[in-house]
């Protein structure tokens, strides 16, 4: 089987929260990693999605424990659409946040920048 590998930076501006992460994590630019393997026996070239691991901590913020744990990517980018939101310390998702998701899904626009476009903090 083929396997690639995509690795992407995020950007939160406010301590967010994940499901398999105990406690909150603080606002930054994570490394997300994302393997993908080829789907066979198709008449074109397509992939499937097979792990999303977000890396800790933030690459702004060097301290505290270093882990790479499994994340739904679903929930991330659930996480990054309300940390954009106008009130995105309040509360939890609402209705407005999970429309946002579909359109974010429909046009492709989200807050996920290949490292390659990245710039270097000095």
């Amino acid at each position: 089987m083929n396997i690639r590998t995509r690795e992407t930076m995020v950007s939160f501006d406010h301590p967010f929260r994940l499901s398999n992460v105990d406690g909150i994590l603080p606002a930054g630019t994570y490394r997300v990693v994302t393997d993908e393997e080829q789907i066979l026996g198709l008449s074109f070239i397509a992939y499937r999605r097979v792990a999303t691991v977000l890396h800790i901590p933030a690459i702004s913020a060097p301290q505290g424990r270093y882990a790479s744990l499994d994340i739904d990517p679903v929930e991330l980018e659930a996480a990054m659409l309300k940390d954009h939101q106008p009130s995105a310390g309040n509360g939890d998702l609402t209705s407005s946040v999970a429309a946002n998701q579909v359109d974010a899904a429909i046009t492709g626009k989200t807050n996920v920048t290949p490292v390659s476009q990245c710039q270097p903090h000095l």
